[in-house]
């Protein structure tokens, strides 16, 4: 008797898909739903995990657009602390849908940013949206507000060039400012700023609210840029902390979830959206944590690696390897070192607060 799995794919199926064959083997993960030529412009934005993916872009020989490269002169250990060559722009990290509507519509003046600026003990100016890109603060407020509308012109310019836009979802809960109506990047008073109680208010949005956030941030950047695609992804790296009172494991799961749900949806819906599973592929039952360094958190270089050849295989039409391919370039792993949410841990039981 014929019904709807009669003449299913072996990829369709638990056991000839996942449980029989080798981790390393298991292929078809993703089928992309449009081309990405090599000289197609890419440009890149999220989490703390999406800084692997313009280097390995560029690795691939593809075009990987980075629309505000370092200044001459500023050394590797320079741009690194600055956040140059992370993503596209120089937004720093962009944990939420919510943080990405919020700088396209500010990008395509609909909206403005907050003139409002940080000051620590020095009486240095720091970035409330973007606070820790400059280590050592802005001597003034003009040079902070000018330092973020060259950032603004840079996610206009790679938005009106772009064929191509990867961005991966990171987090769901967002602390937002009630006095500007702003969702910030990190909790005010953990690595610059003050906490203010009255006024920073934690939301942790619904996979609808992600849904819309997400609808609008490329409806914006599409008004610019009919041609624009999307690749959205969801970060394997977990919470660092959680301000919600669930344990991190189960708030990190629901987290995720949401993310999850709401990208497929969109990618369902629209045919200029598609869904990569880089979340998938690094949690998977299959796996085993295999990729992820001590602390279960870092994805290693090899699981960055495994990722990629996922994406670039498929990509190119090109037959799954036996063996993880090694990036061709030094992969950055350990990203505390300019992952903005990694600095929680060190509010942890046991750890030492950062000075300040």
């Amino acid at each position: 008797m014929e019904h709807p799995y009669t003449r299913l794919p072996a990829r369709s199926f638990w056991r000839t898909a996942v449980a029989e064959p080798d981790p390393a083997d298991i292929g078809e993960l993703w089928a992309p739903k449009f081309t990405i030529g090599q000289d197609d412009p890419v440009v890149t934005a999220g989490s703390c995990f999406a800084r692997h993916i313009g280097p390995a872009l560029l690795a691939e020989g593809m075009h990987w657009y980075d629309a505000e490269p370092a200044p001459p002169g500023l050394d590797r250990t320079g741009r690194e602390a600055r956040g140059y060559g992370r993503f596209s722009f120089r937004t720093g990290n962009v944990h939420t849908a919510a943080a990405l509507r919020q700088w396209f519509a500010w990008a395509l003046g609909v909206e403005r940013p907050p003139p409002e600026v940080w000051r620590d003990e020095e009486g240095r100016c720091h970035d409330p949206y973007r606070p820790t890109l400059e280590p050592g603060g802005f001597p003034s407020p003009d040079e902070l507000l000018a330092s973020r509308e060259t950032t603004l012109g840079a996610v206009r310019t790679a938005l009106e060039t772009a064929d191509v836009l990867v961005f991966t979802l990171g987090l769901t809960e967002a602390w937002r400012d009630t006095a500007h109506g702003t969702v910030l990047p990190i909790c005010p008073g953990t690595a610059r700023g003050a906490f203010d109680p009255g006024r920073h208010v934690l939301h942790t949005p619904t996979a609808i609210e992600v849904h819309h956030d997400l609808t609008e941030a490329l409806a914006l950047a599409r008004s610019l840029n009919p041609r624009l695609r999307t690749v959205l992804t969801v970060s394997p790296v977990p919470l660092t902390a959680t301000a919600t009172g669930r344990h991190a494991l189960v708030a990190t799961t629901h987290s995720k979830s949401v993310l999850r749900a709401a990208a497929g949806q969109l990618a369902d819906e629209l045919d200029h959206v598609d869904y990569f599973p880089s979340y998938e592929i690094v949690t998977g039952f299959p796996y085993r944590a295999a990729f992820y360094e001590p602390n279960l958190r870092t994805v290693s270089a090899d699981g960055v690696a495994f990722v990629m050849r996922h994406f670039f295989d498929a990509l190119h039409g090109r037959a799954s390897r036996t063996e993880p391919a090694r990036p061709s370039t030094p992969v950055a792993c350990g990203e505390d070192h300019w992952c903005d949410d990694a600095v929680l841990d060190y509010y942890g039981p046991g750890a030492i607060p950062p000075a300040g």
